[in-house]
């Protein structure tokens, strides 16, 4: 049922997903350009139409006890950033405990604008083996696009390089972390 009416609110909007929709068990859907929480619903219109349940990672002040049970029914889990803990670690184990796992990343961390990316995403494919699914959305044309599955080989740089590449090509908004990469061709890894 919800599906149901995402996926026509979807449609209703003018949004229409491009790009083939990756036929595979796993996959870390990376998010950009985060920029408003209307993104929220595009991405569960988004999930409606290419029919997988991608599950995301939120911020933990948005899991209260008055929306928290909404949030991990639309397939929210809490990301805890006071705490020390090693998010990658244990979301490395979730992927080796499923056969079948997808999850949203917005790798930019924040609708503000930012110069580096987060890259807990990518170490979170590099130790999982699995793929990162680069979506991006482009407000101007209401449109999804969907890039072709990156797998991550350790050389940061060298895999990044297509990722880039491709958000290079999203309408819209851009950040400092992309613009800065198409004026100089540097991609500068931040901890995650």
């Amino acid at each position: 049922m919800l599906s149901t009416i995402a996926r026509w609110l979807f449609k209703i909007a003018g949004w229409r997903v491009v790009g083939p929709i990756p036929q595979l068990p796993k996959g870390i859907w990376t998010v950009a350009p985060h920029t408003t929480n209307w993104d929220f619903p595009i991405g569960l219109g988004t999930r409606a139409t290419v029919g997988i349940w991608i599950q995301y990672l939120a911020k933990s002040s948005l899991f209260t006890w008055y929306s928290g049970w909404l949030f991990r029914w639309l397939g929210g889990k809490p990301v805890y950033r006071d705490k020390s803990n090693n998010l990658v670690d244990s979301i490395v184990n979730v992927f080796n405990q499923h056969e079948s796992l997808h999850i949203c990343i917005a790798p930019e961390g924040t609708r503000s604008n930012v110069s580096k990316l987060k890259t807990g995403f990518y170490y979170i494919s590099l130790k999982a083996q699995v793929p990162i699914i680069p979506v991006g959305f482009d407000w101007p044309r209401k449109q999804v696009l969907l890039g072709p599955p990156i797998q991550a080989t350790g050389n940061y740089e060298a895999d990044m390089i297509p990722f880039y590449a491709f958000f290079s090509e999203v309408h819209g908004i851009k950040k400092d972390w992309l613009k800065s990469w198409e004026e100089t061709g540097l991609i500068q890894e931040k901890s995650s």
